[in-house]
């Protein structure tokens, strides 16, 4: 892995000679210098790494004037802060004084074994930011886990080769799902794992170095745990698309740990279980293998490459908590993700957010059980999310910017929102597509 991409930020320090200086590294390498006024050089801090320094200097910083650290407590995340930084440099005291305002928050409790991990990525033609994402991984210090690639409905053999090439690890195992779609090509991950747990991650990311650590942690949180998720923040805040949708997601930004299950529903979702965004997301959760296949493994009428494009992480969780067993949400397992740079291609995401959350709707309401649950709940949530888009129609711009919104952000919330009422046809299209290719 290249000096600048990072697993661990705040332990990946080069102090000054003189003591006095301590060098941060990016969460993730900037692809280029940013235009937008409202860029964050984004990276992350030890509040224990602190003694001994007074200033701390932003390492690619070129062009930032803005920074959001996440801090830590070691391995407890406290949260974020967002500092100006306009000669790329933060006084130590002015990152102290910004993170006294944060919550209390008490250490993860450290597992108490390592259980065998399969981490599972799933790639579709993006050799150049699987490399990335694999070299973090392989980095790992975690005593007990192998990686899976699964190469989903390749156009060419570049995957293949660059990884047969590049990573020659024992640890490391490739393999083929011709079948388009996210939901064959994690059922492929997971028929093929040997870990008690199947760690799923995206080929535009870099895993923290307690990654896999956190995860098992997660599981011992309570005797029932089928699933945890983490912390999912942005890696990179260069352009006004990544800014939007920084703000749209709040899987990216939640730092209290949390338990959920049926048996004790959550008084500040009155929608439970039936949450978008309350549990995370794709790019980082972890499933206990057994309870995964028992629950059917993934729905391939759902997910990227299909008519649905999207819902099948949403509809993962749903089903662990309708079946009687808890989600942990452990904020001490993170994922640094890199967002859409382009505003063109916030609107195909936001076409797929939309179209999955359809989809994922329309699957709720054609189960007799689920439906009658959803319905009793569907006053309160309709009022949430009419209070949600209001929100989002008023806003001024994404945060940070002082610009107002940018024509492409409003046609991508119109665009959410129209695929949203195209899901349910496109999950029954897709359904039907699989019932046909099964008889032949």
């Amino acid at each position: 892995m290249a000096g600048s991409h990072v697993i661990d930020v705040e332990n990946e320090v080069m102090p000054d000679p003189a003591g006095r200086i301590l060098e941060l590294l990016p969460a993730m390498p900037s692809e280029a210098v940013p235009d937008w006024a409202g860029a964050r050089w984004v990276g992350a801090v030890d509040l224990e790494s602190l003694n001994g320094y007074s200033q701390l200097r932003l390492q690619e910083s070129l062009g930032y004037s803005r920074a959001r650290l996440l801090v830590r407590n070691g391995a407890a995340v406290r949260g974020f802060i967002e500092l100006d930084a306009t000669d790329g440099s933060l006084a130590r005291s002015q990152v102290e004084a910004a993170a006294a305002e944060l919550p209390a928050a008490a250490a993860p409790r450290a597992a108490s074994a390592t259980p065998s991990i399969t981490v599972i990525v799933c790639t579709r033609d993006r050799a150049e930011c699987l490399r990335k994402a694999l070299e973090a991984i392989l980095r790992l210090d975690y005593p007990n886990f192998d990686v899976i690639v699964v190469d989903n409905a390749a156009r060419s053999s570049d995957t293949r080769d660059m990884v047969r090439k590049e990573f020659p690890d024992p640890r490391l195992t490739l393999i083929s799902e011709r079948r388009p779609g996210l939901s064959h090509a994690r059922n492929a991950g997971l028929r093929h794992a040997q870990g008690d747990i199947v760690a799923y991650t995206d080929d535009d990311v870099v895993v923290d170095e307690g990654w896999l650590h956190a995860i098992a942690a997660g599981f011992e949180q309570a005797p029932d745990v089928a699933c945890v998720t983490g912390l999912v923040p942005a890696g990179e805040l260069r352009s006004q698309a990544q800014g939007y949708f920084d703000s749209r997601v709040g899987w990216s930004k939640t730092v209290a740990p949390k338990v959920y299950s049926l048996a004790d529903p959550p008084a500040d979702l009155p929608v439970f279980p039936f949450c978008v965004g309350a549990f995370g997301t794709g790019a980082n959760f972890a499933l206990d293998r057994r309870a995964a296949l028992a629950l059917g493994a993934f729905d391939t009428a759902l997910g990227v490459g299909t008519r649905t494009g999207g819902g099948e992480d949403l509809d993962m969780f749903t089903r662990v908590i309708l079946s009687g067993r808890s989600l942990v949400v452990q904020p001490s397992a993170v994922v640094w993700h890199r967002h859409r740079a382009d505003l063109e291609e916030l609107i195909v995401q936001a076409r797929g957010y939309g179209n999955g959350l359809g989809a994922w709707l329309a699957k709720i309401f054609m189960n007799p059980r689920t439906a009658r649950m959803a319905l009793a709940r569907a006053p309160r949530g309709a009022a949430y999310f009419l209070r949600n888009i209001r929100s989002h129609r008023s806003g001024a711009g994404v945060p940070g910017s002082r610009e107002p919104r940018n024509p492409v952000e409003a046609k991508a919330l119109r665009t959410e929102l129209v695929y949203v009422a195209l899901g349910p046809l496109n999950y029954l299209l897709q359904r039907r597509l699989g019932r046909r290719r099964r008889a032949g």
